[in-house]
């Protein structure tokens, strides 16, 4: 008997998927990056799996992805911004999804990104209308999909909902939780809670889990080594050089950044800031650090911290 195919849309929220993939790479047991490559795998064995129907028979056939960036002005001549995000252009074509980004819009210092849920929405449900699918996958948490969901179901379009729960300790002992909204999961057709699937100890070694995870052997779809090693490192064991420099932050990325220092910009890694949280910090920002070298005599800045100003003039009545 003849089986049609079963044509699957892909839609990521980029912010949230990088969310994800942040945690997994720095505070998950895991220390790994999320691979598309394999993220589209798993899907596809898992509609074959509740659809009750070969793999051969599950096709993407649309991928997208919708994120915010920074424009090139405000990029400015931070070339390791540049490069990083060129990078991950690189991973997205590999797996042809198709990039939509968004420029920040900066109101009063605060940043807005609703226009990303926005044209997400419009643009799976415009697809999704012309029938070009058979099952929409949403990659989200926001509750604000809800919407979206209940248009597709109203086209007789089954949705599935890819997420993952999950709550950590950061560096500075703050408790962060990630949780997908249950309106979203109560309106979908499907609910794939990934985070349940990977703590799973039965799926210890199952291929399909482990490759939801960039293999160290595999470094396609990962950033440059250069970085991994220095992730990976344990900081603590680089001797410093004793001396107490002070600069200001060139570039900031997704657990690491760099340090104006003529005439070599120093690298930083989360794990190396101190008094302060990571995510706090800002581009332009005075920073106090000391210098360490690396095995092959690559330098870079350890006991990275903010320089303290006086507090009487940060204060706001």
């Amino acid at each position: 008997m003849k089986e049609n195919l079963i044509r699957l849309g892909i839609f990521y929220d980029g912010n949230y998927l990088l969310h994800v993939s942040n945690y997994y790479n720095y505070f998950h047991e895991r220390k790994s990056r999320i691979s598309l490559h394999g993220l589209h795998k798993y899907i596809k064995y898992y509609v074959s799996s509740i659809e009750d129907i070969d793999t051969r028979y599950v096709t993407i056939t649309e991928s997208h992805y919708f994120k915010s960036r920074l424009s090139v002005k405000e990029v400015g001549n931070k070339q390791n911004q540049l490069f990083f995000d060129r990078l991950f252009d690189d991973v997205l074509m590999m797996e042809n999804v198709v990039a939509h980004y968004h420029p920040v819009r900066n109101i009063q210092g605060i940043k807005m990104e609703k226009e990303i849920g926005m044209n997400l929405a419009l643009h799976a449900y415009e697809i999704a209308s012309n029938k070009k699918i058979d099952l929409l996958v949403l990659v989200a948490c926001d509750g604000d999909y809800v919407s979206l969901i209940k248009k597709i179901n109203g086209l007789g379009i089954k949705v599935l909902l890819v997420s993952w729960d999950f709550e950590y300790t950061d560096d500075q002992n703050y408790l962060r939780m990630t949780k997908t909204s249950q309106d979203l999961i109560e309106e979908t057709t499907y609910h794939l809670a990934l985070n349940d699937i990977i703590d799973d100890p039965a799926n210890k070694g199952n291929s399909f889990v482990e490759g939801l995870f960039v293999s160290k052997l595999d470094r396609r779809y990962d950033i440059p080594q250069y970085f991994d090693e220095i992730g990976n490192e344990d900081l603590s064991t680089l001797e410093s050089d004793n001396q107490i420099h002070e600069s200001s932050i060139l570039s900031l990325k997704n657990g690491y950044g760099f340090i104006k220092y003529p005439p070599n910009n120093l690298f930083f890694h989360y794990q190396s800031v101190q008094d302060a949280d990571f995510n706090e910090l800002q581009i332009g920002d005075e920073v106090l650090f000391e210098i360490a070298k690396k095995d092959n005599g690559e330098e870079l800045a350890i006991n990275v911290r903010p320089k303290k100003t006086n507090l009487i003039e940060n204060l706001e009545f």
